[in-house]
């Protein structure tokens, strides 16, 4: 009931509304309407050209990062490894005035540039800019991905290929990427979608022409009426879930499976002293662009003037008393959004594992497909059907309409988030023997009573995992946020960061409330680790 009236419903209706007149009739000359526009056809174009080439660049970074630590002795892989997901734990449209004030035009490299070589170089400019900052941000997606795919190759195979004479890039080309192709192009759907949705960077780096964009100026300019909105969501639907697809049609009918589940990996080679410096001088220079933002925003977080000049003029604290003076309300709002969100989506996600897993309903896999779908809505397109569904509607026993109160904004949270908490609450269950819930029944205990001292117990640390990977992640949410916020009382962070960023005198509240917001996702991170790690030495023990 959950997906079907707050995932399901709101999806169908701006479907619908995309594909019928003011008096009800179906037609498609709204479609036609779009594509006869140039600022419209021109904004599709932009947005899968921006997709394509934020994969394109992130690939850059993630496949050799990746091979590199994978592959090859090196000191430090792990450090690497995590320093290259920080990028996810800020928000894009965050990093991108951080990156404005190092690579744009008047930043501290182009500065530095002008200087010493009398040049300097536009990357912050337009639709550049806005794929150099998604590539920065989303690239973890496929380095992740990636490491897990080329950790699971059979050593063997390697081998094998070095027998017959394959060496270097041929050896990688012709076996070892083929074989982390799955890990690969899930990461890469993913790059995609995220960066095809993207509402935020594009708003705050003035980009308008781009789909996202133009969907939000729609609905807000012209009202919830407005037919080309909904035309420009469902378009939005249909390409995230198409390439979603698509990455997943490019493995059907293809072996990847290796001979032998838990034989010895890919053989880790050492690195002559030349190739040493040249790995770990790429790492390092790779490095220092994408944790440029972090860097950054926290400069920028205690900079008293920061204008035409490689570093702050002068420093001071005034910003983090203004966040606390003005702002402290968004930071509770923010943590009580993401803590009922995140708790709906464990207790959702753990009932639908148990009824996927450990039943015989009739089309339970259905459940599964039906949450997986909110990965690939965008958040806008949510929130636009949210506002049309329920914009008639009161909260119960009051007279507040439900899209002037927080409610949805958490409903929103919830959903989009759920397939994290899913994938991981099914993970626990499966490691779950089914032995263990039967001993228990054999012993006399309740199905009800097997599930809380057994099951939820032994699934504790999956639970927490799909608990904090959906917290963090709601924390940084604009997209649906941006639409869903009726007044500034309910705002959470993301929300006041986008507003602070509008101004150049709100930049610095602004960036140390971005500050504080990684501190959040941070914590969260680490407490969760801890949290996973005693719950496993309890179980252990036990």
């Amino acid at each position: 009931m959950f997906l079907l009236a707050f995932l399901i419903v709101p999806v169908c209706m701006v479907i619908y509304t995309a594909f019928v007149t003011e008096t009800g009739s179906l037609t498609i000359g709204h479609f036609a309407n779009f594509f006869g526009q140039t600022v419209f056809t021109e904004s599709f174009i932009n947005s899968v050209l921006v997709s394509l080439a934020s994969v394109f660049f992130a690939s850059l970074i993630a496949v050799p990062l990746a091979y590199l630590t994978v592959r090859f002795e090196f000191r430090g892989a792990l450090l690497i490894q995590t320093l290259g997901v920080l990028p996810l734990i800020m928000p894009p449209f965050v990093g991108a005035v951080a990156l404005q004030l190092i690579f744009g035009r008047s930043g501290s490299v182009n500065l530095l540039l002008d200087d010493w070589f009398g040049f300097t170089v536009p990357i912050m400019d337009g639709l550049t800019g806005v794929i150099f900052v998604e590539s920065i941000h989303y690239f973890p997606f496929i380095l992740l991905n990636l490491v897990a795919a080329m950790r699971n190759i059979d050593g063997a195979m390697e081998e094998s290929a070095l027998n017959l004479g394959s060496r270097g890039f041929r050896l990688f080309r012709r076996i070892i990427f083929p074989l982390a192709m799955p890990g690969y192009l899930a990461g890469a759907a993913l790059v995609f979608v995220k960066v095809f949705d993207d509402l935020g960077t594009p708003l705050v780096m003035g980009v308008t022409n781009m789909l996202a964009p133009q969907a939000y100026l729609r609905i807000t300019s012209v009202g919830l009426d407005d037919p080309l909105g909904y035309v420009i969501s469902v378009i939005m639907i249909v390409f995230s879930i198409a390439a979603l697809w698509m990455s997943a049609r490019l493995m059907k009918g293809k072996d990847y499976a290796t001979l032998q589940k838990g034989g010895s990996a890919l053989q880790k080679r050492r690195l002559t002293a030349w190739e040493a410096i040249v790995a770990y001088g790429w790492i390092v220079l790779v490095l220092l662009v994408v944790l440029a933002p972090h860097f950054g925003i926290l400069l920028m977080s205690f900079a008293k003037v920061w204008s035409f000049s490689v570093l702050p003029d002068s420093y001071t604290l005034e910003h983090y008393a203004t966040v606390f003076s003005d702002s402290s309300g968004m930071i509770g709002n923010t943590l009580l959004y993401c803590l009922l969100s995140a708790s709906i989506d464990v207790v959702i996600g753990t009932a639908i594992a148990y009824l996927i897993l450990r039943t015989k309903l009739p089309a339970r896999q259905w459940l599964d497909y039906m949450a997986s779908v909110a990965l690939a809505i965008p958040g806008l397109v949510l929130a636009i059907g949210y506002l049309r569904l329920f914009r008639d509607v009161n909260l119960p026993f009051t007279d507040t309409p439900v899209i002037a109160s927080w409610v949805l904004i958490m409903l929103a949270y919830a959903v989009r988030r759920l397939p994290y908490a899913l994938r991981s609450c099914m993970a626990a269950l499966q490691q779950v023997h089914i032995s263990l819930e039967e001993a228990a029944q054999s012993l006399g205990a309740g199905r009800m009573s097997v599930i809380r001292r057994v099951m939820v117990p032994l699934m504790a640390g999956g639970i927490m995992a799909g608990f904090v990977t959906s917290f963090i992640t709601a924390a940084v949410e604009l997209s649906a946020t941006i639409m869903l916020v009726s007044r500034e009382s309910q705002a959470p962070m993301s929300y006041g960061i986008y507003l602070y960023m509008q101004s150049v005198s709100g930049r610095g509240p602004g960036a140390a409330l971005g500050v504080l917001a990684v501190v959040v996702v941070g914590l969260g991170t680490y407490f969760s680790h801890r949290f996973v790690e005693r719950s496993r030495a309890t179980v252990q023990s036990a």
